[in-house]
């Protein structure tokens, strides 16, 4: 059986225990209490019970907080999967968004995230998907919005004519209002 790892000695529980009061991650709270059972004195598997996790997983917590005393214990989120555009092909893509597809080349008259995926493969050979795009494209600011189709004739002195208007606020007749007891 391999030893434990040392776990260092320039906290002590008393510190611990109110790094672990002040803290508002629930689980931080939890893996300091584990630490301070282990500089209490008590075994890595008491610890293991406090924490109410494996001895490996108090293995890690040691070596975190040895690394970076109570704050390594915090809970950090995970990285995710590297994006697939550099920088290079995100300036590209904002170029194209903003100068609009042209018909005739492209074959669209406005931009679907599909149509910057094939655009992405015809430039530059990057196979993307039409989620992970459109992530990226919320990432740079874009939203999937489109402008509410105008006809090129449409005249506004008509819009006023087709305009529906509220219904007249509902109230009782003068003969229910006679009818009623009271």
């Amino acid at each position: 059986m391999a030893a434990a790892v040392k776990l260092r000695d320039d906290f002590s529980s008393v510190q611990v225990r109110a790094f672990a009061r002040m803290s508002k991650d629930a689980a931080q709270v939890r893996r300091l209490l584990a630490i301070a059972t282990i500089l209490d004195g008590g075994s890595r598997s008491a610890a293991a019970l406090t924490g109410g996790v494996t001895l490996q997983i108090v293995r890690d917590w040691v070596l975190r907080f040895n690394a970076d005393g109570p704050d390594g214990l915090a809970t950090r989120k995970a990285p995710g999967p590297d994006t697939i555009l550099n920088d290079t092909h995100r300036r590209a893509l904002a170029d194209a968004i903003e100068a609009g597809p042209i018909p005739a080349v492209h074959g669209v008259v406005r931009w679907r995230i599909i149509d910057l995926v094939q655009w992405l493969w015809d430039e530059f050979k990057v196979s993307i998907s039409k989620q992970a795009l459109g992530h990226e494209l919320r990432t740079m600011g874009y939203r999937k919005l489109s402008a509410r189709p105008r006809h090129r004739g449409q005249r506004p002195e008509d819009i006023a004519i087709f305009k529906k208007t509220s219904p007249r606020v509902w109230r009782k007749s003068e003969e229910a209002c006679r009818k009623a007891p009271g």
